[in-house]
């Protein structure tokens, strides 16, 4: 091998690392296992937010934590636990930090056990149904999620449950990471018991 093929070689490699490191610069970390504080997110609802074991958890109420800037086209990446009837979601294009609901932010649902099973976990409520639906129940779990000029592509745990469907009636706006009701029980009480955990939360804006 001739010493200018091994040095153009050399150059690419290093070409190539630098470019691979550059883009994993662009990832911003919300949350993670190093994360001391909530402080990086407003708090909206009741929900019970505190980080233990190095996870964001709740389990008890009805709330969010919400992230303090907009974002309009990104890529997402969760990691997240729920237990038995945990209503938990990803809502994004929040338009207001203070009241997050359905009709002003796209909900990414976490819900296995969600009676309408159509917006169950995996899906984009209102926007794009699942089927089949995956469980998400007592396990670690990864969503990835793109959102770009209106259009959605989810993945759970690498399998795709979203592949570009469309809605632009909402813009622009923060993320929200849900602590929700449940189902009612037989005597028509309703859970707000279930438990999330949020582990690794990063962002890449696009």
């Amino acid at each position: 091998m001739s010493r200018r093929f091994t040095l153009a070689l050399v150059l690419l490699a290093g070409f190539t690392a630098s470019g691979t490191a550059h883009a994993e610069d662009k990832w911003t970390t919300l949350f993670d296992s190093s994360t001391k504080t909530l402080d990086g997110f407003d708090k909206a609802g009741n929900a019970n937010w505190r980080i233990e074991d190095g996870a964001a958890v709740a389990d008890r109420g009805n709330g969010f934590l919400v992230t303090k800037t907009d974002h309009k086209n990104f890529h997402l990446r969760v990691e997240f636990w729920v237990g038995p009837d945990t209503n938990s979601g990803v809502f994004v294009h929040a338009t207001d930090s203070k009241d997050v609901t359905g009709k002003n932010a796209y909900e990414i649902n976490i819900w296995d056990d969600r009676p309408e099973k159509d917006y169950a976990t995996g899906a984009v409520v209102g926007v794009a149904k699942v089927d089949p639906m995956p469980k998400a129940t007592g396990q670690w779990n990864v969503y990835d999620i793109t959102v770009k000029d209106g259009v959605f592509t989810v993945k759970l745990n690498d399998k795709t449950t979203v592949n570009g469907a469309k809605d632009t009636k909402l813009e622009n706006g923060k993320i929200a990471f849900q602590h929700g009701l449940g189902n009612k029980d037989a005597s028509g009480k309703v859970n707000d018991t279930g438990v999330v955990k949020f582990r690794k939360i990063q962002i890449q804006d696009l």
